[in-house]
């Protein structure tokens, strides 16, 4: 139990968002700098847009920054709470699962870390041991909510559906992170849904961790916004989907998770279509581009307006998830 437990929640949570906010704010000018001095600097897709590669060199990592402020920020109000801890740990694994892949890529020179099945076979694992370890915890449970239909008691297919929301998120906020603040400030909108969730639920510890992620993820908005000076990377990217997921799971807002994050399921959807339609017409596609924010800058958008029109569906998908959770 942490001194801030007696607090009024809403204390708890300002003062969460201001810790884990305040850290990304205030130290990722210097963490940009460190992250260039130190040769971490983003490779650009050849076939991105044109306007991208004017990007290329750009520090990255900033993502072990945000991870830095939320552990801090919810270890010093939730303590060693079991959910709290459980949302860290998916955090913490995943993270590490994309800084080896930013590692990789920067040892290569390239834009080319981990193979796709290497990442995704340890992300399964990771998850599989996540999904497990939820389903066997009584405060967690194996019963998903699903809207104007009640409640379900899945039994041991939690554990798969748990990993698969893992696996799911992680990838899609990582698809959603190709313009400047587009990832984090959705995934500041998404996870303000579930502290909101946490906090009608009297749940604080989830609660904490569902601000801090707001925070930290606004914080970083500062160096992250257009033109950005560093991006999160891989390790911000896995992290944050992985928290959603966790944060999700904690409230058993399994379902809402697919509205309230609306936006990166489209992100990953657009990816998913574009690749099948493309094998089975024999090379026609659907979008000028995927994942779907390319295909909106392919079709004359400006980065700042596809950023803006993506937050303010992000909000709708909030707004929606809420009602839905309800």
């Amino acid at each position: 139990m942490t001194p801030f437990a007696a607090w009024p929640l809403w204390v708890q949570m300002t003062i969460t968002a201001m810790v884990a906010g305040g850290i990304v704010a205030l130290a990722g000018p210097r963490v940009a700098d460190l992250l260039a001095a130190w040769g971490q600097r983003q490779r650009i897709r050849e076939d991105a847009p044109d306007r991208h590669q004017e990007k290329a060199g750009t520090p990255t990592m900033g993502g072990l920054l945000i991870a830095a402020g939320i552990i801090t920020a919810t270890a010093l109000v939730a303590g060693a709470d079991p959910v709290a801890v459980f949302g860290l740990a998916a955090l913490a694994v995943f993270g590490g699962i994309g800084l080896l892949d930013d590692l990789l890529k920067s040892r290569r020179n390239q834009n080319l870390g981990l193979r796709a099945r290497e990442r995704l076979g340890m992300q399964w694992v990771a998850a599989l041991v996540l999904g497990w370890y939820a389903a066997g915890q009584p405060w967690l449970g194996t019963q998903i909510m699903v809207p104007w239909f009640g409640s379900f008691d899945m039994g041991g297919w939690y554990a798969l559906l748990a990993a698969a929301l893992f696996v799911g998120f992680s990838n899609a906020v990582n698809l959603t992170d190709g313009l400047d603040g587009l990832a984090a400030g959705l995934t500041a909108i998404a996870a303000l849904g579930f502290a909101a969730i946490a906090a009608v639920g009297l749940q604080p510890s989830v609660a904490a961790l569902g601000i801090a992620t707001v925070g930290a993820a606004a914080g970083f908005l500062r160096v992250n916004a257009h033109p950005a000076r560093v991006f999160m990377g891989d390790v911000g990217s896995n992290a944050l989907g992985a928290v959603l997921a966790a944060l999700a799971i904690a409230t058993k807002a399994e379902v809402a998770l697919f509205v309230i994050g609306g936006v990166f399921v489209a992100e990953a959807a657009s990816v998913f279509l574009q690749v099948a339609y493309f094998k089975t017409t024999g090379g026609r596609r659907i979008f000028r581009m995927s994942p779907l924010h390319h295909h909106y800058e392919l079709a004359g958008w400006s980065e700042r307006m596809v950023v803006r029109r993506f937050y303010l569906a992000g909000a709708v998908c909030l707004l929606t998830g809420l009602l839905v959770a309800a």
